[in-house]
């Protein structure tokens, strides 16, 4: 039976995006090529650290990097991995493409992906929130029993909209939206985000790096590219600050950071992939015109990661 929602900014904690939800890399072959046969690997890893819900194919994906008949195996692949786990796959279907995008997103429905989201088309860029507004809601109209979240990362897109004024204008355009995937530094806008309308709708935030903040703002959830390698030390500053120990919440947040000054270094797409290797986890090389570590730039990570800790911190 076909699921069936009303207005989405009523969804149950349940289906909301609380807690860590990993961005997870796609994997390719040394050549470049796509390499699905990893993405068992990758499901069971974080299963394994219990991370129960996945983003694919967005920034850490390398989604614009991918055709879109990869982006469609993709989708495909992850669907029938986590089938009957407890996994829920959230699904990126953004493109600079608007058709492909609607194909991508009536896709990830016909799937049952728990949500899709999309990044704003960054080339032709929407001049205004209203343009923005109609182009989400194209996308979201071609999976109209899917939540749907708009992927707010303004440092990469070049598109500063309010966010808002996104959602006093989104929330009569598109009946099925969610929330923000809210990757963006500025925490004014995004505490407006938080108590728009009520506080009805669900905002991840998406810097790993300025997660505290973002709980002491009022986050319930976030997603990131660092939950693939660091997802322990995530779920111990979620734990910490529950608990009210902020004291610890702030050393888990400072070992997230300092990672990331490293991984950030070498160039962090190819060196975060190289981290995933050294887990056992192999997710391959990055495409350009992101770059991938050469074997002594690998080994110097390793040394750097092994004299911080990091190993002792994930494992």
């Amino acid at each position: 039976m076909p699921r069936r929602f009303t207005v989405m900014m009523n969804l149950p904690d349940s289906q909301r995006l609380h807690g860590l939800v990993t961005a997870t890399h796609t994997p390719f072959h040394a050549d470049g090529s796509l390499n699905l046969d990893v993405v068992e690997k990758q499901a069971a890893f974080l299963l394994s650290k219990q991370v129960t819900t996945v983003f694919i194919g967005g920034s850490t994906g390398e989604s614009h990097s991918l055709t879109f008949d990869e982006r469609h195996l993709l989708a495909k692949c992850w669907m029938a991995v986590t089938k009957g786990t407890a996994m829920r796959v959230v699904v990126h279907v953004g493109s600079n493409c608007l058709a492909d995008a609607k194909a991508l997103a009536e896709q990830a429905e016909e799937l049952g992906a728990a949500a899709i989201a999309a990044l704003t088309p960054m080339y032709f860029k929407p001049k205004n929130v209203e343009v923005l507004v109609e182009t989400m809601a194209q996308i979201a109209a071609a999976a109209p029993e899917t939540p749907f979240y708009y992927y707010d990362i303004p440092v990469l897109t070049g598109v500063s909209h309010s966010m808002p004024e996104f959602l006093k204008q989104a929330k009569d355009r598109i009946p099925t939206l969610a929330g923000i995937k809210f990757t963006n530094s500025d925490l004014m806008s995004y505490q407006y985000c938080l108590r728009a309308d009520g506080g009805i709708w669900d905002v991840p935030f998406g810097f790993d790096e300025h997660m505290l903040g973002a709980l002491a703002m009022g986050a319930k959830g976030a997603v990131g590219s660092g939950f693939n390698f660091a997802a322990p030390i995530y779920t111990r500053l979620l734990a910490a600050f529950a608990k009210n120990d902020f004291a610890a919440a702030r050393e888990e947040q400072f070992r997230g950071v300092q990672i990331i000054t490293l991984l950030a270094s070498y160039g962090y797409m190819g060196a975060a992939k190289a981290v995933m290797a050294m887990l056992g986890v192999d997710v391959g090389p990055a495409r350009l015109p992101n770059t991938t570590l050469t074997a002594p730039q690998k080994d110097g990570l390793h040394g750097e990661l092994e004299a911080m800790g990091f190993f002792e911190w994930v494992g």
